[in-house]
């Protein structure tokens, strides 16, 4: 890891679980970074408390890392910040024991989510009715709107308090004219963002000289994706994907790093599928299937408390995601809620009229006629919770892991067993 990033990229729709794996790498990372997004994340993390108890850690804008005592968290330029939602989660954070004073970062140059995105984030989803996206409501979008039109305020806006009031007042002016006057107390949030910027400021860092240095001086460098390849703006299933770039791509820009600076690339994906919110999701298992993978997976996300919806492994998928972020190695996780399952399908190729589609379509109207094909593979009908070593998983079960292997052309290097952070399996990678 030293001298070099280690980047770990949701594969999916999301909620793969990358979390755990941040937190299993952040043992050996010195600062552990956030490149994209912002507090529509969500990662829980099981790890022992101040007690030494296991105690459950709730991330959404802070780096997941900081779970680890040593490792530094940076909230880089690419992601959008609600200040008010960044202290809850710190204040929550230290409550649980979990100290990070003087090991908490976030950049000058990352633009603000105010209050009022998240009303109108509510208004368009509102407008859109029974199209609507099913977004988190917190705001993320509209701040990214306001950044990509040129009207948006970043961190170093906030210390400059009569320009931040100018500015401010013009920003709200705009939105009241293209929603109508919603309820807003403008002036008084001025005031509370007077006091905000005083406690933020001695958080705040330029993030490109500060990773730099750190690169320079051989840290280790550990970047933590947010949301997922298939929520990507460009890559997912737009318009049912968020706002940022959540590609390999949205590294390099959210945190300022060249290509160069980059080493190994993880994948995170599921034994199985899951998505939250609208849009298509071509191996969905509105079935009993759907309810177990549900139910035994606790599949309720930990930003909006929302059902997910649950499908088969999509491997066609997959096969879009490793060619954009082309992971050196991927974590399967969650494996073990497949141990009851007698026989497990895994998607391999769409059909349309009965031609293959040599990708993932744009269109999501080619997406909605898709007939999936499916390889059936037999299940291992016993618990593989407690296992520790790749050789000691059941025939079947490793025959599962090494169809996905073969038919991405990609090694799984960890194999998640469970939620807590020892249930981790390191498969050994074969020799270069």
């Amino acid at each position: 890891m030293s001298g070099k990033a280690t980047v770990v990229l949701g594969a999916q729709w999301g909620d793969e679980g990358k979390g755990k794996l941040v937190d299993v790498l952040s043992a050996e990372a010195d600062i552990c970074a956030r490149c994209a997004g912002g507090n529509n994340a969500g990662h829980t993390i099981v790890a022992p408390g101040p007690d030494g108890k296991k105690t459950t850690f709730a991330f959404h804008l802070l780096p997941s890392g900081l779970v680890n005592r040593t490792t530094a968290g940076l909230i880089g330029a690419g992601v959008v910040v609600h200040i008010p939602s960044f202290f809850e989660e710190l204040d929550q954070l230290e409550a649980q024991g979990l100290d990070c004073t003087g090991r908490l970062f976030v950049s000058d140059r990352a633009h603000i989510v105010f209050d009022f995105h998240q009303i109108v984030d509510g208004l368009k989803e509102v407008e859109l009715g029974a199209k609507s996206i099913g977004t988190t409501k917190r705001g993320i979008g509209p701040a990214y709107s306001s950044k990509a039109s040129r009207s948006g305020m970043r961190i170093h806006h906030l210390f400059d308090h009569d320009t931040f009031a100018q500015k401010f007042r013009k920003l709200v002016e705009g939105r009241f004219k293209r929603y109508g006057h919603f309820e807003y107390d403008t002036e008084g949030e001025i005031e509370r963002y007077k006091a905000l910027a005083d406690r933020l400021r001695p958080y705040v860092v330029d993030s490109v000289v500060y990773l730099h240095s750190a690169l320079a001086s051989g840290k280790r460098v550990l970047v933590e994706g947010a949301n997922a390849l298939m929520l990507d703006l460009d890559y997912g299933t737009y318009p049912f994907v968020t706002s940022s770039s959540t590609t390999i791509g949205g590294v390099c820009t959210g945190l300022g790093l060249p290509p160069r600076a980059i080493g190994q690339t993880i994948g995170v994906v599921k034994a199985y599928t899951t998505r939250v919110g609208g849009g298509p999701f071509p191996t969905e298992q509105l079935n009993d299937v759907g309810v177990h993978l549900q139910e035994v997976g606790r599949e309720f996300g930990v930003t909006t408390g929302r059902r997910r919806r649950c499908g088969w492994l999509d491997l066609v998928v997959m096969k879009h995601s490793c060619l954009i972020n082309g992971y050196d190695s991927l974590n399967l996780t969650k494996l073990d809620i497949l141990d009851d399952i007698a026989e497990i399908k895994v998607a391999v190729r769409y059909l349309v009229d009965e031609k293959e589609l040599p990708g993932f379509p744009a269109d999501l109207d080619v997406l909605a006629k898709v007939d999936v094909v499916y390889v059936t593979l037999p299940g291992w009908k016993t618990s593989i919770a407690e296992i520790t070593e790749y050789n000691a998983l059941p025939d079947n079960c490793r025959k599962y892991i090494e169809f996905i292997e073969n038919f991405l052309n990609v090694p799984i290097e960890y194999i998640g067993v469970g939620p807590g952070r020892e249930s981790m399996i390191r498969k050994p990678l074969p020799a270069a």
